[in-house]
């Protein structure tokens, strides 16, 4: 398994960082578009479509919907997924009750669309917009940092859960994520922004709105993870593919990223640092 793991991520990480890092904008949204839509083929089956003419019907309607919003305002979507991560809050935090309400097929199809579609939209944005931290303007340095509060939280709550995880933070859901395991992101966030924010010269106010931003963005991306994490079990599945050998599906690794991607870009939008920019 480990060997499979290790080949699968030596294959797939030059795609990944050909793809986000060297691609003009537009191919940059076709490229990502394509990803967000091979999660949606997923989705699909944690919807409960097990047919493979259905999950494909719904991955292309997924795909459609992207392409329509190509003409609307980004922090509209934005907006909207920031409400959406709080209803994904109190349905994770709910569960099992009230899975009578959302159980159903199109329930299921259409909490897919919130949580694909502003992450592409996201994405998007924080690729297109003018960017200005400190003395950086590079936009793609601001999607690697969103990219790097995920990865850094996920590490933090690894160690801190392991020293300290006694109280479980969902058990019906996750048993094995634990209350220890969030602060200790959350704190390895705090640390990673600070750090950032020296390295790119901000002042006092950017460097304390930056912690700001990025602690809410660890956080919401544990709700990204357990929100998937809830959907698999309510269906009955360990992976939402195998599309990855060794690694399970595409959701299975960006659960969390489809929560911080369009709420750290609404956050820097309103901050001012992410103006709206063009395809």
């Amino acid at each position: 398994m480990l060997k499979t793991r290790i080949i699968t991520a030596l294959i797939l990480a030059p795609i990944a960082i050909g793809g986000i890092f060297f691609l003009p904008p537009l191919g940059f949204a076709l490229f990502t578009g394509a990803i967000i839509t091979l999660g949606a083929w997923e989705w699909a089956n944690l919807s409960g479509l097990e047919g493979q003419a259905g999950r494909v019907v719904y991955a292309l309607v997924t795909a459609a919907v992207l392409y329509g919003l190509l003409n609307v305002p980004a922090v509209a979507v934005l907006w909207l997924a920031l409400v959406w991560w709080v209803v994904g809050f109190l349905l994770v935090r709910s569960y099992p009750g009230g899975a009578a309400r959302w159980g159903s097929i199109p329930a299921r199809a259409v909490m897919g669309l919130l949580v694909l579609v502003p992450a592409w939209v996201g994405l998007n944005h924080l690729r297109t917009g003018g960017f200005q931290f400190g003395d950086s303007t590079n936009n793609l340095l601001v999607i690697l940092y969103v990219f790097c509060v995920v990865w850094v939280a996920d590490i933090g709550a690894y160690f801190a859960g392991r020293a300290f995880g006694k109280a479980k933070l969902a058990p019906r859901v996750s048993p094995g994520k634990s209350w220890a395991g969030v602060w200790g992101g959350l704190v390895a966030v705090g640390v990673f922004a600070v750090v950032i924010s020296v390295l790119a010269s901000a002042d006092t106010v950017e460097t304390l709105l930056l912690v700001l931003a990025s602690l809410v963005t660890g956080l919401v991306s544990v709700v990204g993870d357990l929100l998937e994490s809830m959907l698999k079990r309510f269906r009955g599945i360990k992976d939402s593919s195998q599309l990855l050998p060794g690694h399970g599906g595409i959701m299975d690794r960006i659960d969390s990223l489809t929560a911080a991607i369009p709420v750290f870009a609404l956050a820097i939008t309103q901050l001012g640092w992410l103006a709206t920019g063009h395809w």
